[in-house]
């Protein structure tokens, strides 16, 4: 499996958040979006959340500007 990444600044939020997580292993970017979305954007860690945060997961690493 390739590297994979996940990028706040494509999803607004009253945050402005500029957080971009990346890993090799899906389940540790898993466990680091959810801790992230739990502590800084006031989710719930639940199984449909992880769910959702895996559909926003990409391929290769996160652009250096906002898309």
């Amino acid at each position: 499996m390739g590297r994979k990444y996940i990028d706040c600044r494509e999803y607004p939020s009253e945050t402005n958040c500029t957080l971009a997580i990346a890993a090799d292993s899906e389940s540790e970017l898993l466990d680091a979006a959810v801790r992230h979305g739990v502590d800084i954007h006031g989710h719930s860690d639940s199984a449909e959340f992880r769910r959702q945060l895996k559909g926003l997961f990409r391929e290769g690493t996160p652009p250096l500007e906002r898309r």
